[in-house]
């Protein structure tokens, strides 16, 4: 893992994708999700699947607000993925790593990572904050 030393002493930590492990939990029934992990393969993401038969404790585990729920829930590098979030998403927050619980995209849009046909609006991708509430939005893609 390469470090970058900033001025007054600071550093950060740049790692590649493929040093990054995601684990998504989703249902065991659930073909989307299956498709959005391949998907992060393909990007260079070590990814871990673990099968839930209760999402719903899930989400309470990772404090997910209802208005973004989707069918799936990533956990990565100490944050939060909800949903079939864009990559370039996933780097953003990575790098620049804001004190927020993580972030989420409600639903499963059409056209987004995993999930098929064209895309039809823009992806609109919310902050998720300590406390569990939508926060503001983080990106648009």
């Amino acid at each position: 893992m390469a470090v970058q030393t900033l001025p007054k002493g600071e550093t950060i930590s740049e790692a590649p994708a493929n040093e990054l492990l995601a684990t998504i939990y989703k249902s065991p029934s659930c073909g989307c999700c299956g498709q959005y992990a391949a998907y992060l393969e393909k990007k260079g993401y070590g990814v871990d699947i673990e099968g839930v038969a209760d999402m719903q404790s899930i989400k309470e585990q990772f404090d997910v607000p209802y208005e973004l729920e989707s069918c799936h829930t990533m956990e990565i590098d100490g944050y939060v993925v909800e949903g079939h979030v864009p990559e370039e998403a996933v780097q953003k927050l990575l790098a620049e790593r804001p004190d927020i619980k993580g972030i989420g995209m409600a639903g499963m849009p059409s056209g987004s990572p995993g999930m098929p046909g064209p895309k039809t609006s823009d992806f609109v991708i919310y902050e998720i904050t300590h406390d569990g509430a939508k926060g503001e939005v983080f990106m648009t893609i």
